[in-house]
């Protein structure tokens, strides 16, 4: 059930996670999660199963708006557990998890073991029309938060080769088909025109190349038109496996050319949501 933040009033989100219980997660498949913890403190030793049935796992949405609250019942070896099935909604963006027991006060939670092995090359139908991947992982204070994205189309970049002439970028489409007008479009930051690169098309998989010479300085998103003008604009990202942050992991080396303007420097990357972007700069002399 999802209600307001305000409900929940817990202590700041990323105060330092030392003492705080720890929560083990297991990813499946399909995007669902199961959370797994010893029972708290402030529920005593020896309650029962139905008292212990007045414990929730609380994932907040760092928008301080949103809020999904989960049972918590007896599992094996006295501990409790919660499921966040595949099915039900969890908005994009970060959500901090906690413990709350009764009407008490949320305690935040510290990351336990992740078993994050189903999430590896994973490849959903992309029947319901949307792509929803939910990675728990650790803040930098030590505290249990999840990464939930749900994208409707998606397009899932694979494979990147960077050459001297140009960037090569493989990906998939989920919850779209391609078209024979599919292209792929590269928009800068910045208020001018976006570009197009030529998609080549083998089913639900797709190809394009950007040519760094086409690029200016700046910043470049990029986004796939699966059906051209008249469909929708699906922005490239890289979701489809057990990594949260793609930014500090997936570093690639800078190509310099010649231009113009002077030598300049282009380089891909993934943004803090995953996104793929491209940034040209200014070479040094």
């Amino acid at each position: 059930m999802t209600t307001p933040a305000s409900k929940v009033a817990p202590r700041p989100a990323e105060e330092d996670a030392a003492g705080a219980p720890r929560a083990d997660c297991i990813a499946d498949s399909a995007g669902g999660l199961t959370f797994e913890m010893s029972e708290p403190d402030t529920t005593g030793p020896g309650r029962s199963a139905e008292a212990a049935g007045g414990t929730h796992l609380v994932l907040r949405h760092r928008d301080g708006l949103q809020e999904v609250r989960l049972p918590l019942a007896p599992a094996a070896d006295g501990r409790l557990r919660a499921a966040l099935p595949s099915g039900v909604e969890l908005p994009e963006g970060r959500w901090d998890a906690f413990a709350q027991t009764a009407d008490g006060e949320p305690e935040r939670l510290a990351p336990g073991l992740n078993d994050l092995r189903s999430l590896v090359d994973r490849a959903p139908s992309g029947a319901r029309g949307h792509v929803a991947v939910r990675i728990p992982y650790a803040t930098k204070h030590g505290n249990l938060s999840v990464r939930s994205w749900l994208r409707a189309p998606h397009a899932e970049a694979g494979e990147l080769h960077i050459a001297q002439d140009g960037l090569g970028v493989r990906g998939r489409a989920y919850g779209v088909a391609l078209t024979p007008d599919a292209y792929a479009e590269l928009a800068p930051r910045r208020k001018t025109v976006p570009l197009r690169a030529e998609v080549h098309r083998d089913g639900a998989e797709f190809g394009f190349t950007v040519d760094w010479t086409a690029l200016s300085e700046g910043v470049w998103d990029l986004w796939l038109r699966p059906a051209g003008e008249s469909g929708p604009r699906v922005r490239i990202a890289r979701l489809l496996d057990d990594i949260a942050d793609k930014k500090p992991i997936f570093t690639y080396p800078r190509t310099t050319l010649e231009t113009a303007a002077g030598p300049v420097t282009a380089v891909p990357y993934y943004t803090g949501d995953n996104d793929l972007s491209v940034t040209v700069t200014g070479a040094p002399l």
